[in-house]
């Protein structure tokens, strides 16, 4: 009996994707598991695997078409390995069906199998390697069999796939023609213009950004910190607190605490709405935006609260690798109450950001810059930061906004006091 790949549930609130890289073409054997194609959503690409073993008899939808939940992708039938049928017309089918696929026949594949043989993969198992790290592969005409993976259970990740072609001594073989990648652009005929078309990802960062400036009154309000202290603290405990717990002292944490914080002092920024409702949440979900190949993604710091610094730190690195490697979970970008943004990362200044819906605050950071400032009657050069607070001003009043900061100024500038914020 055949059995239908469909598109699974995608995570909260996504109910649409975009077909990625098929990684199995019409006539392929596959197995239990085995992951069949990814799925591109406005969060992360999600990998859809074959529930049953069988021959891949027909792909349903291909790369670049958008589809629902549950959706049909494919057909599954049964056969293949330890199949009663007589291997002869399989493995006369195959080539013509890849053909029609726009795929060239293997180069190495045996012409005439042997009856009780099965045909080798070509490539490494598809479960051991994630999507980024095989279009990476493609492009560059690397074998994966050739790649060590670093990640889960010997998972070959984007990062290994980088450190093979720089530690290439030759150039990788011509590899055997693959279906064509969607065209990135399209230059026009003086090539003065491309048009490139939108990730589904950059689409949907585009459709909320819009969203947002047109279902909620934003604003936003400035103040500046003095880093000194909390320069001061890094340089002290930089090399015990990495000896202790294996990771670098940074300054995020000491915003997620501060954060924290201020959150409890003024719990209006920590609730969203819900009709005529004022949700207040009493647990804080704190989402840090990190840039990613397709644009921004804001993974969760599951009641941070409860979080030590060490935790803080280990789960943004765990974050930041993850984003890198194509990695991360949709359970990762789940929810949130509040949001930070690092804009000083990539040297900005001062910026306003824009809510995450449906947050009603969020945090901006900036670089921190030496100024002159009057303290205490002189005029001292001291390590400056602005920061930036965006909300809703629908239930978040402007004293609310500004005080919030001005706490968050407080812990910072007075590091000592974060430990009794909890």
């Amino acid at each position: 009996m055949a059995t239908r790949v469909v598109v699974p549930e995608l995570g909260e609130s996504v109910i649409e994707a975009t077909v990625g890289t098929w990684f199995k073409q019409e006539g392929d054997t596959v197995q239990a598991g085995e992951v069949l194609v990814s799925l591109e959503t406005d969060k992360v690409d999600v990998e859809v695997g074959a529930e049953t073993a069988g021959v891949l008899s027909r792909i349903e939808r291909h790369s670049g078409e958008d589809v629902s939940i549950g959706d049909v992708l494919a057909v599954i039938e049964p056969g293949g390995d330890g199949a009663a049928a007589a291997p002869e017309e399989p493995a006369a089918e195959e080539p013509a069906a890849k053909e029609a696929a726009g795929e060239a026949p293997a180069a190495d594949a045996p012409a005439e199998p042997a009856p009780t043989q099965s045909r080798a993969p070509e490539q490494a198992p598809s479960e051991a390697v994630t999507p980024v790290a095989r279009r990476m592969a493609d492009e560059a005409g690397v074998d994966l069999k050739q790649v060590s993976g670093s990640g889960p259970a010997g998972r070959v990740t984007k990062r290994d796939v980088e450190r093979h072609l720089q530690g290439a001594k030759a150039p990788a073989p011509p590899q055997p023609a693959a279906p064509a990648p969607e065209p990135a652009a399209t230059p026009t005929a003086d090539g003065r213009e491309e048009r490139v078309r939108m990730s589904r990802r950059r689409r949907t960062i585009a459709r909320r950004l819009v969203e947002a400036q047109q279902t909620a009154a934003i604003l936003t309000t400035f103040n500046e910190v003095d880093m000194s202290a909390v320069i001061d603290v890094r340089q002290r405990r930089r090399e015990s607190f990495e000896k202790r717990h294996g990771v670098r002292l940074g300054f995020m944490s000491f915003f997620v605490k501060a954060a924290i914080g201020a959150l409890k002092a003024f719990p209006r920024l920590n609730a969203e709405i819900q009709g005529d409702d004022i949700v207040l949440k009493h647990y804080y979900d704190i989402g840090m935006a990190v840039g990613a190949e397709e644009g921004l993604v804001v993974p969760v710091l599951r009641d941070a609260d409860r979080m030590s610094f060490a935790d803080i730190e280990r789960k943004i690195r765990e974050y930041v690798q993850q984003v890198q490697d194509g990695s991360l979970s949709l359970e990762d970008l789940r929810g949130g109450t509040f949001t930070i943004t690092n804009g000083g990362v990539f040297g900005s200044l001062l910026s306003t950001p824009i809510l995450n819906p449906p947050q009603v605050g969020i945090l901006g950071l900036h670089k921190i810059e030496e100024r002159p400032i009057a303290l205490n009657g002189e005029v001292v050069i001291r390590p400056m930061m602005y920061v930036a607070l965006s909300y809703d001003h629908r239930i978040v009043d402007g004293s609310e906004a500004v005080q919030f900061l001005v706490r968050v100024k407080e812990l910072i500038e007075d590091p000592e006091t974060l430990l009794l914020e909890g």
